[in-house]
């Protein structure tokens, strides 16, 4: 092993007599080094990117969303809120109900979403963490009901916090007759904002957050809400939590997970990592026929070499062994320099965000990066895996072709 090993270090550092086998040897190692720098990289953009988006997610989704299987509202019955409070990693819960309205400021209309919560809901999610202006206030002290639209829906609107104007939100009537008035068929309330969140372009410019009584009056609903959202206590197993959780609501409710409320865009996420993570191995590979041209003009250069080894009693493995170090060197010297490369290249972007997101509804300016350690195992076990087939190859069959020898 030792021989070899010393051999084929001998022969990757030392002048070749072709200039070609030098060359063709930096390429294949400028080409390996690349590929594993691709790869570093574009792994640790897709942390950043999952774990950006994920904390977006975290900023509204909580961490269990129980819903009707059928129907649009349910009935938050007392005797399973009572057990729900006793499940063992549950930390609190929130009735949330949500409808379409129809929103009013001024001379500006637009149709939203109004969330009707309670007071635990700031416990559930982040959400008073995310103000853009103004607070996350569901009331006033006297216990006058405000609302937090999204910003997207207040730039829409031209709303502006300065509790005085007020919004209208219209509800057509659950029970009523079309009368020659248009305003008959319609339940409308008047709010006043206390501030507006920004979270994400996709909710900023769909929710607007209200008490759950004011929901409730406006939507004529006495006692039922759409969802149950539930926060978990510290150190927690999310699924033995949500197993528990099942168990106490039945088949009648659907029981979702932070995963499983977004559940198509994980695996979207997931899809489109492993395909450029494929796409990248392929680019190896081709860059590793490289290694086998310099490999394949090696052994021809150094058949005369072969023979003097063979004379003097090296087998035809370690013959074979001195080629696939050979080959393998320029794998490992190609893959250290791209991890080092990779390394350097996002402690740079981590560090001064030179790679701007050209974006104004994202919380970052500049494209995220995170570094893992598992992406550092796995891409050099891969590199070193081609590498190896790449030197296998023409030092198996080759050799034989071209010395026309079974070595």
């Amino acid at each position: 092993m030792k021989l070899s090993l010393y051999i084929a270090k001998r022969y990757l550092f030392a002048k070749k007599s072709r200039n070609a086998i030098n060359i063709i040897s930096a390429v294949s190692v400028a080409g390996v080094a690349v590929g594993t720098m691709a790869l570093i990289i574009i792994l640790s953009v897709f942390n950043g990117l999952e774990t950006m988006v994920s904390a977006i997610f975290n900023t509204f989704d909580p961490d269990i969303k129980i819903t009707a299987a059928e129907g649009k509202t349910f009935i938050a019955d007392t005797s399973r809120l009572k057990l729900l409070a006793k499940v063992d990693g549950v930390s609190c819960y929130s009735l949330v109900l949500e409808e379409n309205a129809l929103l009013k400021y001024g001379d500006r209309q637009f149709i939203a979403t109004i969330k009707g919560v309670d007071d635990n809901y700031t416990m559930i999610s982040n959400i008073d963490s995310s103000m853009f202006e103004g607070t996350f206030s569901l009331r006033s002290e006297k216990g006058r009901p405000y609302a937090i639209p999204g910003i997207g829906v207040a730039q829409y609107l031209g709303l502006r916090i300065n509790f005085i104007s007020q919004l209208s939100i219209w509800l057509p009537k659950r029970t009523g007759n079309t009368n020659i008035n248009a305003e008959d068929p319609f339940n409308k309330k008047y709010i006043t904002p206390s501030g507006i969140f920004e979270v994400e372009k996709e909710y900023d410019s769909k929710y607007v957050y209200v008490p759950l009584e004011f929901a409730r009056e406006l939507i004529e609903v006495n006692e039922g809400v759409t969802s149950l959202e539930i926060k978990f206590s510290d150190r927690t197993d999310p699924q033995v939590v949500q197993k528990n959780i099942t168990k106490i609501f039945g088949k009648g409710f659907i029981v979702k997970n932070r995963y499983e409320q977004q559940e198509i865009f994980y695996k979207v996420m997931k899809s489109e990592r492993l395909a450029i993570f494929l796409i990248l191995t392929l680019i190896l590979i081709i860059a590793s026929f490289n290694i086998m041209g310099s490999l394949t003009m090696l052994i021809i250069e150094k058949e005369r070499d072969i023979e003097i080894l063979k004379s003097l009693g090296a087998d035809n493995n370690l013959i074979r062994k001195i080629f696939i170090f050979e080959g393998w060197l320029i794998s490992i010297i190609g893959a250290i320099a791209g991890i080092i490369l990779g390394f350097a290249v996002c402690w740079i972007q981590q560090t001064y965000g030179l790679v701007k997101l050209n974006s104004e509804s994202l919380i970052m300016d500049s494209y995220p990066v995170v570094m893992k350690v598992k992406d550092f195992i796995v891409v050099p076990v891969v590199v070193l895996l081609i590498g190896y087939w790449a030197a296998w190859y023409p030092v198996r069959y080759l050799t034989k072709k071209f010395l026309n020898k079974d070595v």
